[in-house]
């Protein structure tokens, strides 16, 4: 995960620049407090650990029918076809 995106999950009205991914190149403006590199890494971790936890939700979404798809085969088919039909991908990517 990128320093802004941490520095954001902390505190979402950070102002500040960032230079070529370098702690010691954030620049904080408009009164933000200076969050330590410290908790930038810890909270780098914590987004990357959460990210990569939800791999089956990526992979599952690349794989469901268009939610079009899902509705017509509700409607030709019924609930109890559609849920066969999604429980195939479900299956293939488990929930960790």
């Amino acid at each position: 995960m990128d320093i802004s995106k941490a520095i954001l999950a902390i505190n979402p009205d950070a102002v500040f620049s960032v230079n070529a991914e370098d702690y010691e190149q954030i620049t904080w403006t408009n009164g933000t407090a200076v969050i330590s590199k410290a908790d930038i890494q810890a909270k780098q971790a914590e987004l990357q650990t959460a990210y990569d936890n939800n791999k089956y939700q990526r992979d599952r979404e690349k794989e469901y029918p268009s939610i079009v798809d899902q509705l017509d085969d509700i409607y030709h088919n019924g609930i109890d076809a559609w849920k066969a039909t999604i429980k195939v991908t479900k299956d293939k990517y488990p929930k960790e």
